[in-house]
C-alpha cells in the first residue's frame, strides 16, 4: 500500500520528533492527521485563548487536509484534546466547531487531559479524513 507523508511547508517541521502532519493511506483513501495546534512554523504558541488556540489549531488542520488532497467536508473522525474538563471549554469551542465542521458533522470525540506537547497549549485536535473525489 503506498503511504504519502504530508508536510505542508508553511506549519512546523515535525520531522526532528519522528512525525508527519498527515499520512494518506491512497489505497483506502483516508487522511490520517496528527494532532494540530496552535503552533508557529518556530513552535511558539500565538494565541493565549482556548478560542484563538482552537481556531489556529483548525486553520492548520484545513491547510494539511488540503495538502492532503482532502478537506474539511471530507472528515470522518475529529479527536479534539483540551486541558482540563471539555465541559468548562464548550462555550469557547462550539462556534469554532460549528464555524468549521458544521457542514461536515463528522464523528466528534473531546477528551480532557492534563498535559499536551508544550505547557502553553490548551488545545490539539487531529482526524481521520476520505480523500476527495
Amino acid at each position: 500500500m503506498a503511504i504519502l507523508k504530508i508536510n505542508p511547508i508553511s506549519l512546523y517541521d515535525g520531522s526532528q520528533n519522528g512525525l508527519s502532519h498527515a499520512a494518506v493511506a491512497t489505497k483506502l483513501g483516508l487522511v490520517f492527521v496528527s494532532g494540530q495546534v496552535d503552533w508557529s512554523k518556530d513552535f511558539a504558541v500565538t494565541n493565549t485563548s482556548m478560542a484563538g488556540q482552537a481556531e489556529a489549531a483548525m486553520e492548520n488542520l484545513t491547510t494539511v487536509l488540503e495538502e492532503s488532497g482532502s478537506s474539511i467536508d471530507d472528515l470522518l473522525q475529529v479527536r479534539i484534546y483540551v486541558k482540563g474538563e471539555v465541559s468548562d471549554h464548550m462555550e469557547a469551542l462550539g462556534p469554532v466547531l460549528s464555524k468549521f465542521i458544521a457542514k461536515a458533522r463528522p464523528a466528534l470525540t473531546g477528551v480532557g487531559v492534563t498535559s499536551l506537547a508544550s505547557p502553553d497549549l490548551l488545545i490539539e485536535i487531529e482526524a481521520i479524513a476520505q480523500l476527495t473525489d
